[in-house]
């Protein structure tokens, strides 16, 4: 592959990792507060701790995909864990990325009915029919989309780290000490990588799986963890300086975005749609590729069939299930990453 091709294919790669695992909670800042702004400035080393992570073993899964030559996360799965145990790992996982993607088209009606003044049901309609004629597209419609709308999110998080660094308060947060009861910054930063590379395995694993070319693999997986690392730190040092008056809001980065002026709010608004569409795009091609496997149906047919449950499930109320395997899936997603870190490559040594 020519050298200005492999930088071309990797940023797209980057692109496409950063947009799947970025989603509501990370647009709102209210997963980064939960995980590590409560750490005061031990979040720093939490958030290069989290890069190192996501950068190592996002190579690997993409990597281990292109040696099985995977076309879903099943057969990365079973590679990882084993047939058997591997089996019920897939269904769990399948049933996460279906909660989750009815909690992202809940989401976009939300932010269409609060923010818009639309209907819930516009909202939720109009994101999965532009999801749908994404994805029936393959990987290359999914590598397209996140190359359009991750250096927006890119450039949105920039301005709100430079907005924090414009003001008064660097001194206080170079010497802010964890919020009381908070876990260990280690703690946080392991569990935060495990529970998003669990999820990230229904994009990562077919990418890996597409490309084939490690090299551009690799490369894709440092701009991707570097990526959000810089995302990550951007937001956090936003956050600490608005510290204790975050803590009572469901959209902490709203604090931030408000001495921005009248545009950042439509700018910001753009950017977490465009953040949730972009996981819900990764979790239903993910979840149909894995489907096809086991449902004697065409592919674009079972993408159709999953947007169509999701907004059924977006309607009764269905993410307040996920809620309660999450902690769960977390557990699952610690032992994904331990194996993933000592798990020879297919076909290698190393």
């Amino acid at each position: 592959m020519v050298l200005h091709e492999r930088w071309f294919t990797a940023s797209r790669v980057g692109f496409t990792y950063i947009g799947t695992v970025v989603g509501a909670g990370f647009a709102s800042g209210q997963e980064i507060m939960q995980f590590f702004t409560v750490s005061g400035f031990k979040s720093v080393w939490a958030i290069l701790l989290v890069t190192v992570l996501f950068s190592w073993l996002g190579i690997r899964m993409m990597v281990i995909g292109a040696r099985l030559k995977a076309r879903s996360y099943e057969e990365f799965n079973n590679y990882l864990f084993g047939p058997g145990a591997g089996r019920w790992m897939n269904w769990f996982v399948g049933v996460i990325l279906f909660g989750v993607t009815t909690a992202m088209m809940s989401g976009t009606g939300a932010l269409f009915k609060e923010q818009l003044g639309l209907s819930f049901h516009f909202g939720v309609i109009v994101t999965s029919l532009i999801a749908f004629m994404v994805i029936i597209k393959g990987m290359e419609g999914i590598l397209n989309v996140n190359a359009l709308v991750v250096p927006c999110m890119f450039a949105f998080t920039l301005v709100v780290g430079i907005q924090g660094l414009s003001g008064p308060g660097l001194g206080e947060f170079l010497v802010m000490e964890p919020m009381e009861g908070t876990r260990n910054w280690i703690v946080s930063a392991i569990t935060y990588a495990a529970f998003n590379l669990a999820m990230a395995q229904s994009v990562l694993i077919p990418m890996g799986g597409e490309i084939q070319d490690e090299k551009t693999l690799r490369l894709g997986g440092i701009l991707g963890g570097v990526g959000l690392g810089v995302m990550l730190l951007a937001s956090n040092f936003a956050l600490a300086l608005k510290i204790p008056e975050i803590f009572h809001l469901e959209i902490p980065i709203a604090l931030v975005i408000s001495s921005l002026g009248e545009g950042m709010k439509y700018f910001f608004l753009a950017v977490m749609w465009g953040e949730i569409f972009t996981t819900l795009i990764g979790n239903v091609y993910g979840l149909a590729a894995n489907l096809e496997n086991w449902i004697p149906i065409r592919i674009n047919t079972l993408m159709a069939l999953i947007f169509i449950l999701g907004y059924v499930c977006s309607l009764i109320g269905f993410p307040v299930f996920v809620g309660y395997i999450y902690p769960f899936f977390g557990y699952c997603g610690l032992l994904m990453l331990l194996l993933l870190m000592i798990r020879k490559y297919p076909g290698n040594q190393g």
